[in-house]
């Protein structure tokens, strides 16, 4: 088991675009190797994605899901799903707003915009095509995810800024009843 640090904002190497994965990378240990630290550090510090940015490695890979969340308790499951060189694709143009958290920006949330159907693709750690057609929740934390790969972070995305801030400010009447939506 390895956790990594998690690159905070504020590191350069969050605002950059990430490489793709060469074939010649599918089914290497190296590349399961990146896999299993990312999945140990997201399940760590009790995430629901993580990019290969987050942690200093400049490769779009990115990994998000879960069963149950109790961060996330009235969401629906995501399938665990590694997604190497992804491409997303709006399905319609419907925004939807909803409130995100990073790992990389930990305390704080905001109000994003977000595609409410999307459908993304790209190809697992053999080099197995992944497409899906996905809405709600998944959407959004699909989008945010590979949002790293091209150095945006949520905060970047965000309209209007009464709806950003720290989570004890914004949610304190919810902190109380335990139903803070989390990163």
């Amino acid at each position: 088991m390895t956790i990594r640090e998690i690159l905070k904002m504020g590191d350069p190497r969050l605002l950059k675009t990430a490489q793709p994965v060469s074939s010649q990378m599918f089914g290497s240990q190296e590349l399961k190797q990146l896999i299993e630290d990312m999945l140990d550090t997201m399940r760590a510090n009790d995430g629901v994605g993580l990019a290969a940015p987050q942690i200093g490695v400049d490769l779009q890979v990115v990994l998000f899901g879960f069963d149950e969340s109790e961060r996330y308790p009235d969401n629906l499951a995501i399938p665990q799903t590694v997604l190497i060189n992804p491409v997303i694709k709006p399905l319609d143009s419907n925004l939807e707003e909803g409130w995100e958290g990073c790992l990389s920006v930990p305390g704080l949330r905001g109000m994003v915009p977000r595609w409410a159907r999307i459908r993304y693709e790209g190809v697992d750690v053999d080099g197995v095509l992944i497409v899906r057609e996905v809405d709600d929740f998944h959407a959004r934390v699909v989008q945010h995810e590979c949002d790293h790969l091209y150095g945006t972070l949520y905060p970047m995305r965000i309209k209007d800024f009464s709806h950003f801030g720290f989570v004890d400010a914004l949610f304190a009447e919810q902190a109380e009843a335990k139903s803070i939506p989390l990163e």
